[in-house]
């Protein structure tokens, strides 16, 4: 019997420490595994990712930054002169299909302002200045900025064709009924640049009939959300200082259209509609295109302030109110006054 206890305890004792052995193994890992020699701590500082670089931001804040002299614009009468001595140049009217057919600038090709832009930027020529130009000049504005953004070197034709061109002495002889035909390009353009051009004009195809069509808005609309002080609603003017100084439409902040004129757009909201005015509504729409590829919701005020060759047309010419902050504001110069000639002549 002694002996039977003796065995049993043996076995307890066994099993025991069998068990034992067990729990101090990890499940994963088996008891004869050796541990694995510890490695030094790297002393190495562990690199962020470099953040891919907004191309289309990038383009859009340079287009201010090397903004030349001429402020991507040629005067009509300078245009028409360059067309005369047969001067190597790629002419775009963005006027619609019925007006270019009834009357065009010789050797000028016709694509419609909107989305035919987007879809023609490869059969743009990269080794000529592209001269453009549509009605009055805001919309060919717009495209300049969008066309130097892609790549091309575009400028403007002052005052387009009703207010500018049509009215050049000898410009008979360099009109045409005869439809020249856009050929068939290999222009390279950045993809998100193409992308983001593409993007503008069919958002912009949207707001046909609307407030905002064209990314623009009448003087009359203008006055309508300064009188019910819509506070979705700000006022930027490009004008020069001096003349904002003698006479600006009521709360409007001013960053004059000149080169660097991107490093002050911080100040700009981009939850509020911004109306944007110059002179006659020409550098306010180059200034429109870069802001909309910028993030702000931007339309330009047609005809700006209004001058002399836009009348009838223009928030002054209309006889909206305007406010000074000059002590002449008052009495010495009108709101609408003509801006001295030259490089400076920001229209």
């Amino acid at each position: 019997m002694e002996k039977f206890r003796l065995l049993s305890l043996s076995i307890l004792l066994s099993l025991s420490l069998v068990l034992t052995g067990c729990s101090a193994s990890s499940p994963s890992t088996p008891a004869t595994t050796q541990p694995a020699t510890q490695q030094p701590a790297s002393t190495e500082t562990p690199q962020s990712p470099t953040p891919e670089a907004n191309v289309v931001q990038e383009a859009a804040e340079d287009y201010f930054a090397n903004m030349p002299d001429d402020v991507y614009k040629i005067s009509e009468k300078d245009f028409i002169a360059k067309v005369k001595a047969n001067e190597a140049m790629f002419i775009m009217d963005v006027r619609q299909a019925k007006d270019y057919d009834a009357g065009h600038v010789k050797g000028a090709v016709n694509i419609p302002w909107g989305e035919e832009i987007a879809k023609n930027l490869a059969n743009l020529p990269k080794d000529k200045t592209i001269m453009v130009y549509c009605y009055t000049g805001q919309t060919a504005g717009q495209t300049v900025a969008l066309l130097n953004v892609a790549g091309f070197n575009a400028k403007s034709v002052n005052l387009g064709w009703n207010l500018g061109i049509s009215k050049v002495e000898g410009v008979a002889d360099v009109t045409e009924t005869t439809a020249n035909a856009v050929q068939e390009g290999k222009a390279e353009v950045e993809p998100e640049i193409q992308a983001a051009i593409a993007d503008y004009f069919s958002k912009m195809a949207e707001l046909k009939g609307t407030t905002y069509a064209n990314y623009k808005i009448s003087e009359d609309d203008a006055k309508k959300a300064l009188d019910t002080k819509d506070p979705s609603v700000m006022f930027l003017s490009v004008r020069k200082a001096e003349d904002f100084a003698k006479g600006h439409i009521e709360g409007a902040v001013n960053i004059p259209f000149a080169k660097g004129m991107q490093t002050s757009f911080e100040q700009l909201p981009k939850d509020k509609k911004v109306i944007v005015y110059c002179y006659t509504g020409q550098t306010a729409g180059q200034t429109v295109a870069i802001l909309r590829l910028m993030g702000y919701d931007a339309v330009s005020l047609n005809s700006g302030m209004g001058m002399p060759s836009t009348a009838g047309a223009g928030w002054a010419n209309k006889g909206f109110p305007v406010v000074g902050t000059s002590e002449n504001a008052a009495g010495s110069q009108p709101a609408n006054a003509q801006p001295q000639p030259g490089a400076g002549d920001h229209s």
